[in-house]
């Protein structure tokens, strides 16, 4: 018998003083069975990060050569690629070549800093990549927002976003590992 994913809906307000992007979104989110609310919310958090109209979930489950979230064009072109957790230097240099700007968010704890101590030597090197890391607390706060509807605001401001459910908020403060050139 082949499980199904679970849909989740979040109505998110996004207040990113970043860069000045301030909108309300209705999120469609397919939780595979493999996948744990941590993981979903962090997908949730990332999209508010990068949020546009064009933004939208990959099929990283079911196909190996999408990423957890992108944007395209009108034309196709790859305007962005966001991979979430560890991917492999392979994967992440794969990405670099077919998008104009990657970035990754690794998220596991400790395992992070092990994986960015093994690959940062070869990942320096690409202009397009930006690396960065979430506390290794924030996924478990993170799902206990987990709602199968959602109804969110989310403040962002240089690297710390808040995200909220109206009773209880969680905090998250960003680690940049490698950075775009501007």
């Amino acid at each position: 018998m082949v499980l199904k994913a679970t849909v989740f809906k979040a109505d998110l307000s996004i207040s990113d003083m970043t860069r000045n992007y301030y909108h309300d979104h209705t999120v469609t989110l397919a939780r595979h069975p493999s996948e744990t609310n941590e993981r979903m919310m962090v997908r949730l958090l990332v999209w508010a990060l990068h949020a546009h109209e064009a933004l939208t979930f990959g099929d990283k489950i079911g196909g190996a050569d999408e990423p957890d979230l992108w944007q395209r064009d009108l034309t196709g072109a790859i305007n962005l690629w966001i991979d979430l957790g560890q991917p492999d230097e392979k994967q992440v240099r794969k990405a670099c070549g077919r998008a104009k700007q990657v970035f990754v968010y690794p998220y596991a704890g400790h395992a992070q800093s092990v994986w960015w101590n093994q690959v940062k030597d070869s990942l320096e090197k690409l202009r397009n990549l930006s690396v960065v890391c979430l506390p290794a607390d924030a996924p478990a706060a993170l799902a206990k927002l987990a709602q199968r509807t959602m109804k969110l605001q989310c403040t962002i401001q240089d690297h710390t976003a808040w995200l909220s459910d109206g009773s209880e908020t969680v905090q998250v403060e960003f680690a940049t590992l490698m950075r775009l050139p501007r």
